[in-house]
C-alpha cells in the first residue's frame, strides 16, 4: 500500500516559532523559504537603492522608502523584499498597527543573491507573488551583472519591460521625476 504524505504548509504563526539566528525566513504560499544574512554588495547595492530612492521622495515629496520590510499579504505569504516604495495614500491603507505592510506597495526591489534557488524565488517564485498580490512596478537588480530587470503591472500581470544595464539611467513613469544611473545603484 502506497503511502501518500502531504506537505508541510508553514504560516505566519510559525515564523513565530523560529530562532532569531541570522537566516531570513519566508514563507510563500506555504512554503518555507530561508536564506542567510546576504553578500556585502548585496546590502551595499540595496543601500545605494533606497538612498537614491529616498533622496527622490525628499524632493518629490511622494512617498515613503524602506529597506526590508516586513511584507504580510496572509498567514501564508510573508515575506522581506529588499526594498519596496510606496505612497502616502498607500501607505495609510496597508500599514498594519503591528508595523507590518498588509497589501502590496507600489515598487519592490529584490537584489539577486547567488545562487541558482536564491535566483528563482526571485525571478519566479517572488515574481508570481507580487504579480498576483498587485505589484505595479518590481525591479529584479543583479550587483554582479551590474544590470536592473523592469517588471511593470501590464493587463493585470507584471511584465518585463526592459534591462537597464550600468550605463542606461533608470526612470519610472510610477515615480514621476525619479532618474539614477545603474552604475551608481549596483555595488562595484
Amino acid at each position: 500500500m502506497a503511502v501518500t504524505t502531504t506537505p508541510i504548509r508553514w504560516t505566519r504563526a510559525d515564523l513565530d516559532l523560529l530562532p532569531e539566528d541570522g537566516i531570513r525566513y519566508e514563507i510563500v504560499d506555504g512554503e518555507l523559504l530561508m536564506s542567510k544574512q546576504p553578500h556585502w554588495h548585496h546590502q551595499t547595492t540595496c543601500n545605494a537603492i533606497a538612498a537614491a530612492l529616498t533622496n527622490w521622495c525628499h524632493t518629490s515629496g511622494f512617498g515613503h522608502v524602506a529597506p526590508a520590510p516586513g511584507l504580510v499579504f496572509d498567514d501564508e505569504n510573508d515575506v522581506v523584499p529588499d526594498v519596496v516604495w510606496v505612497s502616502d495614500e498607500r501607505l495609510q491603507a496597508i500599514l498594519g498597527e503591528d508595523g507590518h505592510l498588509h497589501s502590496a506597495p507600489e515598487l519592490v526591489v529584490e537584489v539577486l543573491s547567488p545562487g541558482t534557488s536564491k535566483e528563482r524565488r526571485d525571478r519566479v517564485v517572488k515574481l508570481k507573488l507580487y504579480s498576483l498580490r498587485g505589484v505595479q512596478e518590481y525591479w529584479i537588480v543583479d550587483w554582479r551583472a551590474r544590470t536592473i530587470e523592469v517588471y511593470r503591472r501590464q493587463e493585470g500581470v507584471l511584465r518585463l519591460v526592459g534591462t537597464w544595464r550600468e550605463e542606461d539611467e533608470l526612470t519610472s513613469p510610477l515615480l514621476p521625476g525619479f532618474r539614477a544611473r545603474v552604475s551608481d545603484l549596483v555595488a562595484s
